[in-house]
């Protein structure tokens, strides 16, 4: 049995699906929050390289470095944010955050 591009579109289809779930049962833990969003990111990567491997070009392959590079970084700056958001506040409840409006 071979593994054909649709295997990997599905498997895609089902990550991203996982992590659009993720993001609506649970809004109140940013941590989790994050962690969808990576997943989110991570499932069209891999459609990115399934595509480019079949179609035999490596543009999809230099473009999935670039948003890793940029995932990597929101990951980082999000965490920092999150870590002076809770000495400031002692929660990381998405709902408990409502007074940071301006």
């Amino acid at each position: 049995m071979t593994i054909t591009l649709a295997h990997y579109l599905v498997l895609g289809a089902i990550l991203f699906a996982a992590s659009v779930i993720g993001i609506f049962l649970n809004r109140k833990n940013i941590i989790v929050l994050l962690m969808a969003i990576e997943l989110m990111l991570l499932s069209v990567n891999m459609n990115f390289i399934a595509f480019s491997h079949y179609l035999g070009d490596m543009a999809g392959q230099v473009f999935v470095f670039f948003i890793l590079t940029v995932a990597a970084a929101e990951a980082a700056i999000g965490l920092a944010i999150l870590v002076v958001l809770f000495r400031k506040v002692d929660t990381i409840n998405a709902e408990d955050l409502d007074h940071l409006k301006g």
